[in-house]
């Protein structure tokens, strides 16, 4: 069951279809992840068909979500972002806060919260619509979905295995987004591809 206190969510293990949209497939591990376009916080098209051939990490955030602060107080998001590159893979942090809602941002906001926080993504995708998230299922900021070469999901679920917001619980957290990202860069099958996302609400649209 889906519960919500203060605008937080925890999640159970499997990842929950949205009932408000019943016409949405929940995405399954193994299968194709969805397909999408959307627009970068340059106002670039960005597709997950054009990217095929690259590991892509979806990670949705939210710079007004605690949970997401700890990340990026401690520096954490941004190493796994660069870390992740380095090594070829592309990063998209999503934002799909509604136009008035916490952790809503336009272009101008995205990219001065990129320079701020010395993040690294390849691309922040903007979706005020939450088109994106609801394709995904994106429920908590963070929630992190990894995708192969091939374009096959191979993980959804938790950054790591903690559900503070303390920064020390990061270096005693079981790292399982980063532990999915190496695996589908060294070829290698993940060793836990559906965790218990945590964090705050993904701030939608009404």
């Amino acid at each position: 069951m889906l519960t919500r206190r203060s605008g937080l969510a925890f999640l159970p293990a499997l990842a929950l279809p949205l009932l408000a949209r019943p016409a949405l497939a929940a995405p399954r591990i193994g299968a194709a992840a969805p397909d999408f376009t959307a627009t970068d916080s340059n106002g670039r098209t960005v597709s997950l068909a054009a990217l095929r051939g690259k590991v892509v990490v979806l990670e949705w955030t939210n710079d007004g979500c605690p949970f997401v602060a700890k990340w990026y107080r401690a520096g954490a998001m941004q190493q796994l972002q660069r870390d992740a590159t380095a090594r070829g893979a592309v990063w998209l942090s999503v934002i799909s806060s509604a136009p008035g809602e916490q952790g809503y941002a336009d272009g101008t906001r995205a990219n001065d919260l990129t320079r701020s926080r010395n993040a690294a993504p390849t691309h922040v995708l903007l979706d005020p619509t939450g088109t994106l998230g609801h394709l995904y299922g994106a429920e908590t900021t963070p929630h992190v979905f990894v995708i192969t070469p091939t374009g096959t999901l191979a993980y959804m679920g938790g950054a790591d295995s903690i559900a503070s917001t303390r920064v020390e619980d990061l270096t005693r957290a079981e790292p399982y987004a980063r532990e999915a990202i190496t695996a589908v860069l060294d070829n290698r099958p993940v060793a836990r591809t559906v965790t218990r996302p945590y964090g705050c609400t993904v701030k939608y649209a009404s």
